[in-house]
C-alpha cells in the first residue's frame, strides 16, 4: 500500500523529522514493511516489537536501506537515524494495525473473518474456494491469524481482489476484538465454541464470550453465520449483536428437546452422505471436498458465507480445496492409510477425528497425543477422548503423554485389547509396527507442541 501523509496526519497528527526540514517531507509514503531484511527504499518501517526482538534496533539499518519514515515507539530514547521521518506512537503494534484499517477502508473488497475453537483454517479455505467465482481472493497464509498476521493480511490485499478472508485466533480476552476492529469484516463466521484454551479462560462461556468479539467492528448491515444448536454461543452473541445471524445444520444436529427460545431454528439445514462424500441443501448435491461430518458442516459455514456474497450455490457442487499440511490429510504406506491430523488438537477436534476413523472399513487404530492448555480441565478431558475412542470399537491406541494426562488415557483404556502409553512420537512406532497389517487405518491426532508428524517416517510397510 501506498500511504498519503494527509493520512496520516489525520492518524498521528504531523510527523517529525531528525536532521532535516520540513521541505524534505514526502507526498507518498511506503510500502509499509515490519521486517527490515525484506525493506526496499521508499518504504515506511514499523518496528515491532515481541518477547526476544525489538524492531527498534534495526532503525539505523532500515534508513541505510532506504526507508524514508517510520514509527517510533514514545519510549524509545535511543538516537533516531538522521533525516528520517517518523510519528511518536504509544504502541507501534497499535499503529500498524491502524495503517491495516486505514487500507481496508480503501479496498472494494468484501472482508469475512473466522474464528472458532476448531477448524477456522480448514473454514477459511473452504470459504476462499467458494468465493472464487467472484474473483482474486486473498486470504490468511499459514497460522498468521494474530495481532500481525491480520494486518499483514489486509495490507497484501489490492483493488484486484474481489474479497479478503481474514482467519482470527485468540489465545484471551480482548484479542479478537482488536483484531475485528483492524478488519472491519461485513460478515463474520464462528466455527464452533469448544475447549481449545479453557486453561486460559476458565471455560466455555467465557470462550463464547472471546469468540464473539469478532463483532465488535462488524458492519451494522453485515452477518453473522453460526452452527445451530449452541446455547452458550446463542447467549454470548445476543449480549454483543443485535444485527441479522444465519444458522446453519446438518439434520440430526440439534437435539429434539433443545427450547426454541434457547437455540432459534437453523436457516440452512443440510443433509450429509458420508459414505457417497455428498452434502444436499436446496435440492442441490454438493461433493464434500473433505472427509467428515464436521467437515460437511463447515462446508455449510462457507456456502452460507458465498451466498450472502452473492456466488450461485449451483456453481459450487464440486469444489476443490486443498489445506495446510496436517490436516485432513490421506497418506498410504504401502497398502497402509494414514489419517495426518497431526497439526493440532482440541478435544472438539479430536473427538470429529475419532468419528471419521471409526467410518473407516477393516481395523481401526489411532495415536493421540498430549491436548495443550486445558487447564484445569485436562485430566477429565484427556479421559474423555480415550472414552470415546474405546467406545467406537477401535482395535488399537497409543497414546503419547506423561504425568497426569498419561495416567488418565491409561485410565480409560483399560478395555482395550491393544494399548501403549510411550512418551514421544518415536516410541509410537514400536508397538504399531508390530500391530499393523495390510489394509487398516491409523489417524494420527495430537497438539502442535507433540510434533507427533516425527512418528510417520517411522511407519513400516505392514
Amino acid at each position: 500500500m501506498t500511504l498519503q501523509l494527509a493520512q496520516l496526519v489525520q492518524l498521528w497528527g504531523h510527523p517529525e523529522i531528525s536532521g532535516a526540514t520540513s521541505a524534505q517531507l514526502q507526498v507518498e509514503l511506503g510500502p509499509v514493511c515490519t521486517d527490515s531484511r525484506q525493506l526496499q527504499p521508499g518504504a515506511f518501517f514499523i518496528p515491532l516489537r515481541g518477547e526476544r526482538f525489538d524492531g527498534h534496533t534495526f532503525l539505523n539499518q532500515a534508513a541505510q536501506l532506504g526507508a524514508q519514515a517510520a514509527v517510533v515507539a514514545s519510549d524509545w530514547n535511543e538516537p533516531l537515524p538522521e533525516g528520517l521521518l517518523h510519528w511518536r506512537v504509544e504502541d507501534t503494534l497499535w499503529a500498524y494495525q491502524q495503517l491495516a484499517t486505514l487500507h481496508r477502508r480503501q479496498l472494494k473488497a468484501s472482508v469475512v473473518a473466522v474464528t472458532g475453537s476448531a477448524g477456522k483454517t480448514t473454514t477459511r479455505e473452504l470459504i476462499r474456494a467458494t468465493l472464487a467465482p467472484l474473483g482474486d481472493v486473498q486470504a490468511t497464509v499459514s497460522n498468521n491469524n494474530n495481532d500481525i498476521g491480520v494486518p499483514l493480511t489486509l495490507m497484501g490485499a489490492h483493488q484486484g481482489h474481489a474479497a479478503v478472508v481474514v482467519e482470527m485466533g485468540m489465545r484471551g480476552l480482548g484479542e479478537i476484538e482488536r483484531l475485528s476492529r483492524c478488519a472491519e469484516p461485513e460478515i463474520v463466521v464462528i466455527t464452533n465454541i469448544g475447549t481449545a484454551h479453557i486453561g486460559r479462560l476458565g471455560s466455555r462461556a467465557a470462550i463464547a464470550t472471546a469468540k464473539c468479539e469478532i463483532t465488535a467492528a462488524l458492519a451494522p448491515q453485515g452477518v453473522v453465520v453460526i452452527p445451530a444448536g449452541d446455547p452458550l454461543l446463542e447467549q454470548a452473541l445476543s449480549r454483543c449483536w443485535s444485527g441479522r445471524t444465519l444458522r446453519v445444520a446438518l439434520e440430526g444436529d440439534i437435539a429434539a428437546d433443545l427450547p426454541e427460545s434457547d437455540c432459534p431454528a437453523p436457516d440452512l439445514i443440510g443433509v450429509h452422505d458420508p459414505q457417497q462424500g455428498l452434502l444436499s441443501l436446496k435440492g442441490l448435491r454438493f461433493s464434500c471436498p473433505l472427509e467428515g461430518r464436521h467437515n460437511a458442516r463447515n462446508l455449510m459455514l462457507a456456502l452460507a458465507v458465498a451466498s450472502e456474497l452473492g456466488v450461485p450455490l449451483a456453481d459450487l457442487q464440486h469444489l476443490k480445496v486443498t489445506v495446510p499440511g496436517g490436516r485432513n490429510r490421506r497418506l498410504s504406506i504401502g497398502t497402509l492409510t494414514v489419517l495426518d491430523e497431526t497439526y493440532n488438537a482440541s478435544p472438539e477436534a479430536v473427538l470429529a477425528a475419532l468419528d471419521l476413523l471409526a467410518q473407516q472399513s477393516g481395523r481401526r487404530f489411532a495415536v493421540l497425543g498430549t491436548m495443550l492448555e486445558l487447564g484445569a480441565s485436562s485430566i477429565e478431558l484427556h479421559q474423555a477422548v480415550v472414552s470415546r475412542a474405546v467406545q467406537l470399537g477401535l482395535d488399537g491406541l497409543v497414546a503419547v503423554a506423561s504425568g497426569e494426562e498419561a495416567a488418565a488415557m491409561q485410565r480409560a483404556a483399560t478395555s482395550l485389547e491393544r494399548f501403549a502409553l510411550v512418551e514421544s512420537p518415536e516410541l509410537a512406532a514400536e508397538p504399531l509396527n508390530h500391530w499393523l497389517q495390510p489394509g487398516d487405518t491409523l489417524l494420527l491426532k495430537a497438539s502442535r507442541g507433540v510434533a507427533l508428524e516425527r512418528l510417520i517416517p517411522l511407519l513400516k510397510q505392514p
